[in-house]
């Protein structure tokens, strides 16, 4: 049976990253040197696969990324503010990868497809202005806009070398959000010359009929403008969600297609990657996202012959969303569960709260981890929802070990770690590590490397459910038979204590292993480890702290574990 496979995060919003001075391709104190110097160890204690930040040029040296002003600059062309990226320079991206590589690590690039940010030279062209809650809904007459829609790349030609002669133009997007002639900031949908379309009852002086009068109470029409628009094939948030933010990305335009399939393909097979992380999925066209799919797919199987890692980040509550871009796509592409997480996420704030609510009975519903398993990539914080971020989703740090080991020792979904829980975030609302426990002699102790260890080690073969209480679950995973892979038992549970028995004390009882065998809580210090043996019918009793958390293994495996890894070097 093939090992488990787990992906980290490798940032945190605030991540810091001192990136090497211009004629320098190497710093100390780079973002990507720190995270080349820790792969050996997150690669023993079981990550298989890095999602590594935005690497391509930002509008601003500090930027994360996802402010994309040129796909082909990794931090290798004197632009917006020097040659390095946040992160660092192409060089130190280059050894990240190499050193990714030998520890068995992947490498899956964070792309920004949706738009692009810093434009070079203003533009003029034909906008309208469109309602913010319902995009569909213009709210002005067409009129001419000067907007930064004009992408030059100087630093390309001046450092003599470049990978893409492309330049992009006002006519490559169909959205923005600055009008520089009017100092107004709006959202501006791009469209044809009016005055060129045969339509006539398209004409400037009559675009009432596609507009909502805001003081009229009526209705507005939402039919379609002819020419040059928002794209179709994209989720219905805000009525259509083609635009997000900064100059909006036309997929209508073959040049631009093209253009963008043939990055796609240079980053396969000259930066050599692994995998794309699409952010803003729902976003931009569904059809081409399908064909750029499948122009890296064959890159890859004619480079390395494998398939590439694919999952789409669609921010919803509404699985239907989800599974409309999947459907859309196909070709084996995941997608974030983001409905898990609100799950999570309501949990936690209702054990805050003290609500009679809670239910862990509940922790999948409606997730796509329940609804489609097999392309569920599994998390429990990432840097949009982390405290201060535009998608803040609460989650007390230590419920974060709760939900952390559910993710990571179930059979379906590939679960992610968060860089931020793992080694802590920076910024106005700094957290440390999460998932920490008190020891016995004071100190501190982070259960998450172990939890990706069993994940690694132990949790493999057949699951069984426990899902029979509010406040305690549970679920068994059989082990494989003449391998190493043992199995695993889990308990979770949210309540005080046992209603049941008045203990302090969450018990299941649970079907594994042998009769006779030993199984401990390899979660807990040595010394103080919860044991259960195996009765005559197969069933242990296994228990946990009332708030708390157990991982039971046999007790012979359980000595590799609560190793306290140093994971800074």
């Amino acid at each position: 049976m093939a090992a488990n496979e787990t992906l980290l995060q490798a940032f945190e919003w605030h991540s810091t990253s001192h990136s090497p001075s211009m004629n320098k391709g190497y710093s100390t104190e780079s973002h990507y040197t720190y995270l080349r110097r820790v792969l050996p160890s997150l690669a023993r204690i079981g990550v298989t696969g890095i999602w590594l930040p935005p690497g391509c040029k930002a509008n601003n040296s500090q930027g994360n990324g996802y402010d994309c002003y040129d796909l082909w600059d990794l931090g290798e062309y004197d632009q917006k503010g020097g040659r390095a990226t946040k992160w660092g320079v192409k060089e130190e991206l280059s050894k990240v990868m190499q050193t990714a590589e030998g520890e068995g690590i992947q490498c899956i690039w964070d792309t920004v497809l949706n738009h692009k940010a810093g434009g070079d030279a203003t533009e003029e062209t034909w906008a309208v202005e469109v309602d913010e809650e319902d995009r569909r809904i213009e709210i002005c007459s067409p009129k001419k806009i000067e907007a930064w829609l004009r992408f030059d790349f100087p630093g390309r030609e001046r450092d003599g070398v470049s990978n893409e002669k492309f330049l992009w133009r006002a006519e490559h997007f169909n959205g923005t959000d600055w009008d520089h002639r009017a100092q107004k900031r709006a959202i501006y949908k791009i469209i044809d010359d009016p005055f060129t379309l045969s339509n006539p009852s398209l004409r400037p002086d009559i675009w009432n009929d596609f507009m909502w009068m805001k003081n009229s109470g009526t209705k507005a029409r939402t039919e379609r403008r002819a020419g040059k628009g928002w794209a179709e094939d994209v989720d219905d948030q805000h009525g259509n969600a083609d635009y997000l933010m900064f100059s909006n990305i036309d997929y209508s335009q073959s040049s631009v297609q093209d253009h963008v399939k043939h990055w796609g393909e240079w980053m396969v097979n000259d930066v050599g990657v692994d995998g794309f992380r699409l952010d803003a999925a729902q976003h931009f066209s569904y059809s081409f996202t399908r064909d750029w799919i499948s122009v890296v797919q064959q890159a890859s199987w004619k480079k390395r012959n494998r398939e590439l890692f694919i999952v789409g980040e669609i921010w919803t509550d509404e699985p239907r969303c989800i599974l409309d871009w999947l459907n859309s796509v196909g070709q084996n592409a995941y997608a974030y569960d983001s409905p898990l997480l609100y799950n999570f996420s309501r949990i936690s704030e209702d054990i805050r709260k003290g609500s009679k609510s809670v239910d862990l009975r509940t922790i999948l519903h409606d997730s796509l981890l329940e609804l489609r398993p097999q392309s569920a990539v599994t998390f429990v914080t990432n840097h949009d929802t982390q405290p201060g971020q535009t998608s803040y989703a609460p989650i007390d740090s230590q419920l974060k070990s709760f939900f952390y080991a559910f993710i990571l020792l179930r059979r379906e979904g590939r679960p992610c770690v968060f860089w931020g829980d793992l080694y802590g975030t920076n910024g106005p609302y700094a957290e440390p590590p999460a998932c920490t426990v008190r020891t016995a002699n004071g100190g501190e102790r982070n259960l998450l490397p172990d939890l990706i260890m069993v994940r690694k080690y132990l949790a493999y073969g057949e699951q069984k459910d426990y899902f029979d209480s509010t406040h305690c679950i549970g679920f068994t995973r059989s082990g494989v038979e003449g391998e190493s892979k043992t199995g695993c038992a889990i308990i979770i549970s949210v309540a005080n204590k046992d209603t049941s028995t008045g203990d302090y004390r969450a018990t299941k009882r649970m079907r594994i292993g042998k009769p006779g065998e030993v199984w401990v809580d390899i979660l807990c210090e040595k010394e103080y480890r919860t044991e259960t043996i195996i009765d005559a019918k197969g069933y242990g009793l296994f228990s946990c702290g009332g708030m708390g958390i157990g991982v039971f293994s046999r007790r012979a495996e359980a000595d590799q574990f609560s190793l306290n890894l140093n994971l800074d070097s």
